[in-house]
């Protein structure tokens, strides 16, 4: 859920927090992640859309429910992070929590 006290931006887009939950949750529902990520369900749909459309995500069926597999090696896309890799995002935001 979403703190209220939050400020009206953050560091990282939408598109990440979207990614982030499927790390933590490969098959997580669209609705989860609207209200994890403060956007609607279908914002979140066309993110995954995005996400889907330039491989950075997998998706696989398994009945109604769908399954997503990051791919990690995929780069950022900004200049100023191409260099780095999903992985290191992800593990950038996990470190400490693995530790």
């Amino acid at each position: 859920m979403v703190k209220k006290n939050r400020t009206s931006w953050t560091f990282l887009t939408n598109h990440s927090h979207v990614l982030l939950c499927l790390v933590e949750s490969p098959s997580i529902k669209m609705r989860e992640i609207a209200e994890k990520v403060g956007i609607t369900e279908r914002a979140v749909q066309n993110i995954v859309s995005d996400l889907r459309k330039e491989d950075y995500i997998d998706r696989e069926k398994n009945g109604r429910r769908n399954t997503y597999q990051i791919n990690t090696e995929m780069h950022l896309k900004h200049p100023i992070e191409e260099h780095r890799t999903l992985a290191d995002l992800i593990q950038l935001i996990y470190n400490n929590e693995e530790s």
